[in-house]
């Protein structure tokens, strides 16, 4: 079992990953988590600051930011993704939200196909705030078919480069295998989740009913979004989470 990190100060707990975020997080008793998502992609410093806005204008400290799914014009080279990561953590390292070196901050940030952004924001954040009555929420971040740990993504991707019909599938088994993993790891299971997001450009109908469907994944449906994984030659990712309450900001 994956062990998880509380922030008891700021209301949930999340399962430690690589530097630039985290496997997910879930409320801890007398918190709950809210998403907003923005109408329209907003670039990242931009976005950064509209954040900070919202969380300052509802009382709360920016360390309450604890999930967010980003878009990317393309797919990034492994060096040109750490370096954007870089930037990124570093802007989490002003606001006073790592832990220690750990970044604490589930995400997902994917590459629309058609019409992209012009340069990676935000689509969606999450943030964390008291409420005594409230039940469990978590967001699980995004995952594609790479293995955590490998020191590069060639050696680390399942079925690497193999865009058969037989390969995808294989690439979505192993993913939904991870997002089990990581909801046991927050004590949630697809019977609690109020969302599921899918994030490829190939065809998911030859598996949606028996692994998807048929796991219990797409309970509430798929949001299947034309979209590629963030570093080039992974195909397929996904990311769930069991919310209360979800907003759109159309400003």
């Amino acid at each position: 079992m994956v062990s998880t990190i509380s922030l008891d100060e700021r209301g949930y707990r999340f399962i430690p990953a690589v530097f630039q975020y985290s496997g997910g997080v879930a409320a801890l008793p007398g918190w709950r988590l809210e998403r907003v998502r923005f109408a329209e992609p907003v670039p990242l410093l931009a976005g950064f600051g509209r954040i900070a806005d919202f969380l300052q204008a509802a009382g709360l400290p920016l360390t309450a930011f604890c999930a967010c799914e980003l878009r990317s014009p393309a797919p990034f080279t492994e060096v040109g993704f750490r370096r954007f990561n870089e930037g990124y953590a570093g802007v989490l390292g002003e606001w006073g939200v790592l832990v220690e070196g750990r970044n604490p901050v589930a995400r997902s940030n994917v590459c629309p196909e058609i019409a992209p952004p012009a340069e990676p924001g935000f689509h969606a954040f999450t943030y964390a705030l008291r409420d005594a009555a409230a039940g469990p929420s978590f967001v699980v971040a995004g995952s594609g078919e790479s293995m955590e740990g490998k020191a590069t993504y060639a050696e680390s991707t399942v079925a690497y480069r193999d865009l058969s019909p037989a390969g995808i599938r294989t690439k979505a088994e192993y993913v939904l295998g991870e997002m089990e993993r990581r909801m046991a790891a927050l004590d949630a299971t697809w019977q609690v989740t109020t969302g599921m997001q899918v994030y490829t450009v190939h065809d998911i109908h030859p598996f949606l009913g028996d692994e998807l469907v048929r796991r219990g994944a797409a309970r509430h449906g798929v949001t299947w979004q034309h979209c590629r994984p963030p570093v080039v030659d992974l195909e397929y990712e996904m990311d769930c989470r069991g919310l209360p309450l979800e907003r759109v900001l159309t400003i």
